[in-house]
């Protein structure tokens, strides 16, 4: 959980259920950010127990006045800084035997963002860092169940909507939007097919600049049509590559 876990909201006067048993309810992050060609997650030293000092997703307890939803982009916003980036419910984790603190079932989301858009001064100062997905070290409670689902789900929806808006710089090259491609599926696609099967989706527009940091010939960047990406979202496509 984050320092701000513990909710300081007053409980409603009028407990129609107060003769039945209590539970917590939580929500964990699983924020997924895309850098130098690797997807990577934010997670963070758990500070209260059980498993204090254990590497962890970054979450908090649900306020008594505050939607889940809102519980999550309120820890969205105090560990990156910011509030409009794509986040969604990924899977809800009520095993009664899951966090042995006491009875806790958590509603996981899952958000993207580009790493260079975050206040990493504000990031750091929880405490919380960047691993890849290769080095992701073990975490607490059930929260490594949390992130593979959460990849389960993003790599369907990579299979049926468009990716990379969220994550992508404004301008990139069809090389760096594989490179995205491949990490979340955890392989190696083949560049012809790719370009191939993303240039027929009509979402890129080409642009006359060139990304020369990987050769003297450079690759011709890119950006989104935001109104064909909306409208992909909207009625889905197969990608299978």
């Amino acid at each position: 959980m984050t320092p701000s876990s513990a909710s300081t909201a007053q409980a409603p006067n009028n407990d129609f259920y107060a003769a039945h048993d209590k539970l917590y309810v939580a929500t964990d992050c699983i924020i997924f950010g895309f850098d130098d060609g690797d997807l990577k997650l934010l997670i963070f030293k758990r500070r209260v127990e059980p498993d204090s000092g254990i590497w962890s997703l970054i979450g908090s307890f649900v306020k008594i006045d505050e939607d889940v939803d809102e519980a999550a982009r309120r820890v969205l916003k105090e560990i990156t800084g910011l509030e409009a980036i794509y986040m969604e419910q990924s899977k809800t984790y009520g095993k009664a035997e899951r966090d042995p603190g006491y009875r806790c079932i958590s509603v996981a989301h899952y958000a993207l963002m580009r790493i260079n858009d975050h206040d990493r001064e504000l990031t750091q100062s929880h405490g919380a860092f960047w691993y890849t997905l290769q080095e992701i070290p073990k975490l607490a409670l059930d929260h490594t169940e949390m992130v593979s689902d959460a990849l389960d789900k993003l790599r369907r929806r990579a299979r049926y909507q468009p990716i990379g808006f969220e994550l992508l710089p404004e301008k990139f090259t069809i090389p760096q939007l594989q490179k995205l491609y491949e990490s979340i599926y955890q392989r190696e696609l083949d560049p012809r097919n790719f370009r191939k099967k993303v240039l027929s989706l009509k979402v890129l527009v080409k642009l006359d600049e060139k990304d020369k940091s990987g050769s003297k010939r450079g690759a011709y960047l890119y950006r989104f049509d935001s109104e064909k990406y909306q409208e992909l979202l909207e009625s889905g496509y197969n990608f299978e590559i």
